[in-house]
């Protein structure tokens, strides 16, 4: 009996030991992503952070209220290998951009008023280009959480359609109706912005635009016709994001994300942080691996430019699991 319990603790203990406890952020962390060559490479994003400020960057509430699903038929849908939404609708501006949520957990706001944006272009074939504001949902939508301390994607995209949503543009931008007012923050050693540090209260919710801008705060809004909830299978998300352009979604940030910088991400090491919203533009395959686009909100510093891969067709860390979109009101 005694060997027994001896043999199981020894197990138990190599098992620890062969997964190795590694730093937040630290260089060992980026070298065993590295060394486990995988799908994707790793590199220090946030030099000048602390965890508190990363794992408030995570703002979504997982496994929140539904909103109705849209099924597509696809039957005979004919699907291209490889779909890039700033390729299929390159006179929409708003695709490309890299948004910044600064100290805030709001990326649930940001996923939902990049994909606003970019479908109000699309829809009205280029004739509406513009930026839907984040600091509008996160200020004054009630319903959809706790401001910068987490909310609910769909809650997000209902509340566009009951309330409707001003324009607004980047920090310091004075574009639009109600930019965005919380700074960006600095993610390297040498650069002019403040430190990543801790996380900041919700602004108030201001129904007025900035000084000087045209038209007045009800005259500026603009409304979803329609939200709901995509099926969590890989050709429906590609049927919707084919036929109606860019999605919310939603999934789960594990410590080695914060990490990635290029390939097709998949969970290596680390634990959970948090959820986190972010929009996916695109799909196709690397190296045999098939992916999903997405656009982060972490500004153009982290990534590939903003920008990142993640496996598609395994519901990797629940990206399949609550897509959420909406049809403008044009």
């Amino acid at each position: 009996m005694h060997r027994l319990v001896l043999l199981y603790v020894l197990v138990t203990v190599s098992v620890a030991w062969s997964r190795p406890q590694l730093g937040l952020l630290s260089s060992e962390m980026v070298d065993f992503i590295n060394e486990a060559k995988t799908t994707w490479r790793a590199r220090q994003n946030f030099y000048n952070a602390d965890v508190s400020y990363v794992k408030g960057l995570c703002g979504t509430i997982l496994n929140g209220p539904k909103l109705p699903e849209v099924v597509h038929d696809v039957e005979g849908m004919q699907l291209p290998d490889n779909f890039d939404a700033r390729q299929q609708w390159p006179n929409c501006p708003t695709i490309q951009q890299i948004r910044d949520q600064g100290l805030c957990g709001s990326c649930w706001a940001f996923g939902a008023v990049e994909a606003m944006s970019d479908r109000l272009c699309i829809h009205s074939s280029g004739r509406i280009s513009l930026e839907i504001s984040a600091e509008d949902l996160l200020t004054c939508c009630e319903e959809c959480g706790m401001g910068c301390f987490g909310g609910y994607p769909s809650a997000a995209w209902e509340y566009w359609t009951r309330k409707g949503l001003v324009t607004g543009g980047l920090y310091d931008s004075k574009v639009g109706c109600r930019p965005y007012t919380i700074s960006p923050c600095e993610h390297h050693v040498n650069g002019t912005r403040p430190p990543c540090q801790g996380e900041q209260e919700t602004p108030k919710c201001e129904m007025m635009c900035i000084d000087g801008y045209s038209p007045s705060y009800p005259k500026d809004k603009h409304f979803g016709r329609s939200s709901y909830s995509v099926p969590s299978q890989q050709e429906q998300i590609m049927t919707e994001l084919y036929k109606s352009g860019p999605v919310e979604a939603a999934f789960s940030v594990y410590e080695d994300f914060l990490l990635y910088k290029t390939g097709v991400y998949q969970h290596v090491t680390g634990e959970m942080l948090g959820g986190h919203a972010i929009k996916i533009l695109g799909w196709g395959e690397e190296n045999g691996t098939p992916y999903w686009l997405a656009a982060n909100s972490w500004n153009s510093d982290w990534g590939d430019n903003g920008f990142f891969k993640i496996k598609r067709g395994n519901d990797e860390c629940g990206i399949e699991s609550e897509v959420v979109a909406g049809i403008p009101h044009n």
